[in-house]
């Protein structure tokens, strides 16, 4: 079981996606969301891929792609810290990102298998650490952040964007 990470292991915003796991195992989380995640992403309608729920806010599609970017960053950070890296990493301007991904010239269902894929793969990787590479600190974006902490903040981004979804765009 991976422990939660402590105070010290990241810094405050990042306590957001953290507590989003809540005490529930991560592990657990972050596999029971690859299909729950993926069924609710199939089961949007198609005149709601597009929707923002207000003016320059990210489309549904826009929302998904994001979480995919996202969660490709933070394995890479896991995977990097977790192997020991010394040099510190750099963070990502998300808004920047979501321009270039061109989300909305994609089908939502292509989005959704490429999450599910992208879980898969995150999935291999934090199955496979164990209790002293996740307890491995780097710096991300001039921050302390531990490999642990990077695995709460994965299950816990997700969760906060499909709660966002399901409350403003759904």
């Amino acid at each position: 079981m991976i422990s939660k990470p402590q105070p010290g292991e990241y810094v405050d915003y990042q306590g957001t996606y953290i507590n989003m796991v809540g005490d529930l195992p991560v592990l657990d989380v972050l596999t029971a969301s690859k299909s729950n995640t993926h069924a609710l992403l199939y089961s949007i309608p198609l005149e709601k891929e597009e929707y923002a729920y207000a003016p320059g806010k990210w489309t549904v599609k826009e929302v998904v792609n994001h979480m995919i970017d996202t969660e490709r960053i933070f394995a890479y950070r896991l995977l990097a810290f977790a192997r020991g890296e010394k040099q510190g990493l750099p963070g990502f301007e998300q808004d920047d990102y979501a321009k270039q991904s061109f989300a909305n010239e994609r089908l939502l269902h292509d989005l959704a298998d490429e999450f599910r894929a992208v879980r898969e793969s995150s999935l291999y990787l934090v199955r496979n650490l164990n209790e002293q590479q996740l307890a491995n600190i780097g710096k991300s974006n001039n921050n302390p952040l531990s490999a642990r902490a990077l695995v709460y903040m994965m299950a816990g981004h997700e969760l906060y964007h499909i709660k966002i979804l399901k409350e403003k765009y759904l």
